[in-house]
């Protein structure tokens, strides 16, 4: 079995356009990238940067124009590649009038569950993704929130082994982004890989393993996130309860050395997004 649950090698995706001796769109442009098993990977960029378009390649939607996607080893181009995958679009399509229960139900059967089997994997979906309390009540009552958590849900059905997810935590407010973020940390403690696309930085940065940064369809940074956010020339340290004596003998240490600055000081800073959810109280839908 493939460590690698993704492997996309020079990826390049060529659109035609309408206009006649126009040439082709070219959407994604050299791209590579691999995602080991159990890790959570975020692929970054502004709109319109290739990040849908690779991952609509790697699920088998859209065919290369030359490169390779695989996933566990398997050609994405074959259908059987997607046996293992689980996929959450930007903007699902629901049928509003059915519950939650019936949602996950519908989803199920196409994935051949039947019976008891079926109903227990129904209920243990909406215990991991907390709507439970939701599970009787028709979609069309679902706040934003919800509805992505029933869309991971959906996403899970079958048990895959990696899960695709686009712009997960978009058009949902702070505390509803939150549970998503918390869900996909479960999910990656469960052994599952999760392949995420987003121009949300912040939220990449809280739950992914691995990034890319896609421009303009070319990969311009890959790697570790705690490798790609270091200040490779600067050195914190962070002290509880330190008096403004020890901080002055600090900086005057700091003085005698010639290679050494003192940067700044001060109180480490919380984000808005943290300040709101803890004056909030984490409350749920």
């Amino acid at each position: 079995m493939s460590s690698l649950a993704v492997d996309i090698q020079h990826l390049v995706k060529d659109f035609r356009l309408p206009l006649r001796g126009a040439k082709p769109f070219r959407a994604v442009n050299d791209v590579s990238l691999q995602i080991r098993a159990g890790e959570v990977y975020g692929l970054i960029g502004p709109n319109g940067s290739g990040k849908s378009t690779t991952m609509k390649a790697l699920l088998g939607l859209v065919a290369p124009t030359s490169g390779t996607c695989s996933i566990f080893g398997k050609d994405s181009l074959k259908v059987d590649s997607r046996n293992d995958v689980g996929f959450l679009p930007e903007n699902p399509y629901f049928y509003k009038h059915l519950t939650g229960a019936e949602t996950l139900r519908f989803y199920g059967k196409l994935c051949d569950l039947r019976g008891k089997a079926l109903e227990a994997r129904i209920d243990e979906l909406l215990e991991l993704v907390d709507l439970r309390d939701a599970r009787d009540r028709r979609l069309g009552g679902y706040s934003k929130g919800m509805l992505q958590r029933i869309g991971l849900a959906q996403a899970l059905v079958q048990d895959p082994r990696l899960l695709i997810l686009d712009e997960p935590t978009a058009g949902v407010d702070p505390i509803g982004s939150r549970q998503i973020r918390d869900l996909i940390l479960r999910l990656r403690d469960r052994g599952k890989t999760v392949f995420l696309c987003s121009h949300l930085l912040e939220q990449v940065q809280e739950v992914c393993d691995h990034v890319g940064i896609i421009f303009q369809g070319k990969m311009v940074k890959e790697g570790r996130l705690e490798d790609l956010i270091a200040v490779e020339n600067q050195t914190e340290i962070v002290l509880q309860d330190a008096g403004p004596e020890l901080v002055a003998e600090i900086e005057r240490m700091v003085g005698r050395d010639t290679a050494a600055s003192w940067v700044r000081t001060g109180r480490p800073r919380t984000t808005l997004e943290r300040l709101f959810l803890e004056e909030t109280k984490g409350g749920k839908d």
